[in-house]
């Protein structure tokens, strides 16, 4: 099996291709790339994401064929897919961080700034903060709830459906911090800084 790494320039991934191949152990290939034949021909996709919405989405665009090939691999094959933080965000609509940027569109909703209440919550949302698990998911096998896990970001992502929410946490209102529909997994949070449990999480991507 081979699990791939999605590299489109946005942001310092080292430690999500770390952790991978320290999970991994050799039993799965682990591939980081661009490269819209390898990316189609893999059995997992890792969709990761620093930075702003807009800087992302413009560089998954910079990258010819890239967001069809996505498409395709996500919603016509329905194969799994993970994002991590704004790899998350990316799914929706639409993002409104710098400017009204179009999202991938896969599950239906926005990603609008963490209400601060006047500046009595900093942004942005940084350090370790408590899950709370609403569903059981795949994903989510063995993590307890109220498990602590490792945040760093300013916007959220409101999903119109709210089946699609697997677990939230708290900071100036609950958020959401990890979804599924069908084949489609995300984290709010960063598994590959979040110790060993965030290790279980990408584990549990895996083996799916």
């Amino acid at each position: 099996m081979n699990v791939t790494i999605v590299d489109y320039k946005s942001g310092n991934i080292s430690s999500v291709i770390n952790s991978f191949k320290e999970v991994a152990q050799n039993k799965v290939k682990i591939e980081v790339t661009s490269d819209l034949n390898k990316i189609k021909s893999s059995d997992k996709v890792v969709l990761p994401g620093q930075g702003s919405f807009k800087s992302c989405i413009d560089a998954l665009n910079k990258i010819n064929g890239l967001v069809e090939t996505l498409n395709v691999f996500a919603i016509n094959n329905k194969k799994p897919l993970l994002g991590i933080c704004v790899g998350l965000q990316m799914f929706a609509d639409v993002g409104y961080e710098e400017t009204e940027t179009k999202g991938l569109g896969w599950i239906s909703g926005k990603v609008t700034k963490i209400d601060n209440q006047n500046g009595k919550y900093k942004l942005p949302h940084i350090g370790w903060n408590e899950i709370n698990i609403i569903k059981d998911s795949k994903i989510l096998k063995d993590i307890k709830n109220k498990s602590h896990m490792y945040f760093v970001h300013s916007y959220e992502f409101l999903p119109n459906n709210k089946n699609a929410i697997l677990a939230t946490t708290n900071y100036s209102s609950n958020h959401v911090c990890a979804i599924e529909t069908e084949n489609i997994f995300g984290t709010q949070f960063h598994p590959e800084k979040s110790d060993k449990i965030g290790l279980k999480i990408i584990d549990n991507f895996i083996n799916l």
